[in-house]
């Protein structure tokens, strides 16, 4: 698949104080650096990928009038359509206008998490939120989102520490950490524009020690219900959802300053509906790499355990994979619906585990035997739960498609700002 940035063709602007690069088609020779130039041409393109997506920050004169633009599109009663009621069946390849501009809408409040968090570890307030609610959105370059934070968000790490760290350095060891926020549309025109009054969970990614250590924890954690303990433990392997290990431990945990992300997002929704159950009402969880993880954890949790939930969408950027099989297909069952974008050199979307083809089939000894797996193999994937599945409908791009991004670098890969930016470029995956 090939991404195609469209020449002069900008319908979803970020911003209206500065003027717009030409950008050109481009191919994968526009990025293969030579050996005399390397250095030089990491540089002229770090610059320029940063220029395109933070023009202000690229021109401090001009970073006082940063005012992102507001769609005007009105989705109107078209809004379920957008929201994946059809799994986005047409929209995706090529990549309506519309959508794209919901999907950067709702990358920009993820955006704004990274913004909002301190990340400085000698700082007093490190792995906290820098601004107050009311300033957040402004501060973080969104001061016309319609929108406004009923709650913010934290995770706690479940990893137990041993005696010999209490000599490391503080930072190592914060268990709680900011993760997000829960914002409401309150703004009647964009309400109207929606079609519907919107909630959104926004979650971010990795950031502090104690979340990289959970997610190591890799292998499959069966999801805790009544069902289960009913079950004997083989029934429970085979058949019940699973998810990785870590992201189940940091949404569950808790401590004596906070409660779970879990009960905190129950508490916070199940209020929600109440307090607007009578209108047309949707739920849009959006997240990057960990924070899609938990966006998904999230969006079962709700729909399995609050009466009344409104329709559940799911926007994933860069996200790893969460679970099995039976996960996915309990997901599917509630009428979830997933977009997970996944950038093809990202390698964050193709961790943690691994998948088998056919793993449709893989919930029984039938299934592995025509996976072409030995007994012996398949009792080692049983016991170390690893096989995960793919979850959603999937919108891919591709790096090597930009010249404004540096496909080799890893982190680059991952960044939420180059999802946006990729986004923003796609067209479709037959565009020559």
């Amino acid at each position: 698949m090939r991404l195609y940035l469209r020449p002069n063709i900008h319908p979803c602007n970020l911003t209206t104080t500065w003027k717009k690069p030409t950008l050109r088609s481009c191919t994968t020779a526009d990025m293969l650096p030579t050996r005399s130039n390397k250095n030089l041409l990491q540089i002229q393109m770090k610059k320029a990928f940063d220029f395109l997506l933070r023009p202000s920050e690229s021109t401090p004169n001009q970073s006082s009038n940063y005012t992102p633009v507001r769609s005007s599109a009105r989705l109107g009663k078209r809004w379920m359509e957008y929201q994946g009621v059809d799994n986005w069946e047409g929209l995706l390849d090529p990549l309506d206008n519309n959508l794209r501009c919901e999907i950067l809408r709702y990358g920009n409040f993820v955006e704004a998490t990274y913004k909002a968090f301190d990340m400085d570890p000698s700082s007093p307030t490190y792995a906290c939120r820098r601004f107050s609610k009311g300033s957040l959105f402004e501060r973080c370059g969104l001061p016309y989102t319609g929108y406004r934070i009923t709650k913010n968000l934290w995770v706690t790490s479940g990893v137990t520490i041993p005696s010999w760290a209490e000599k490391a350095p503080n930072w190592m060891a914060v268990k709680s950490s900011w993760i997000g926020y829960v914002v409401v549309c309150h703004d009647k025109d964009e309400i109207a524009r929606l079609g519907r009054r919107d909630i959104v969970i926004a979650l971010r990614g990795t950031s502090t020690c104690m979340e990289w250590l959970e997610n190591l924890r890799v292998p499959l954690a069966d999801l805790p219900s009544e069902d289960n303990k009913s079950n004997s433990q083989q029934h429970q392997h085979q058949h019940q959802p699973m998810v990785e290990s870590g992201f189940l431990s940091l949404f569950t945990s808790r401590s004596p300053s906070y409660p779970s992300l879990q009960e905190m997002l129950r508490e916070e929704i199940a209020r929600l509906v109440r307090s607007y159950g009578d209108e047309s009402l949707s739920l849009t969880i959006t997240g990057h790499s960990l924070g899609a993880a938990l966006a998904t954890l999230a969006a079962y949790d709700i729909q399995t355990n609050i009466k009344g939930a409104p329709f559940v969408t799911v926007i994933s950027f860069g996200g790893p994979r969460v679970g099995n099989m039976a996960f996915r297909g309990r997901l599917e069952r509630l009428g979830t619906r997933v977009l997970r974008i996944v950038n093809s050199h990202d390698v964050v979307t193709r961790v943690p585990g691994f998948t088998v083809k056919g793993m449709d089939q893989l919930a029984s000894d039938e299934g592995f035997h025509a996976a072409g797996l030995p007994g012996l193999i398949r009792q080692y994937v049983r016991d170390t739960r690893l096989i995960y599945a793919e979850i959603g409908e999937e919108l891919r791009l591709s790096s090597l498609s930009s010249p404004y991004v540096m496909w080799i670098d890893p982190k680059t890969c991952h960044d939420i700002k180059t999802y946006l930016h990729l986004v923003n470029g796609f067209v479709s995956s037959r565009v020559p």
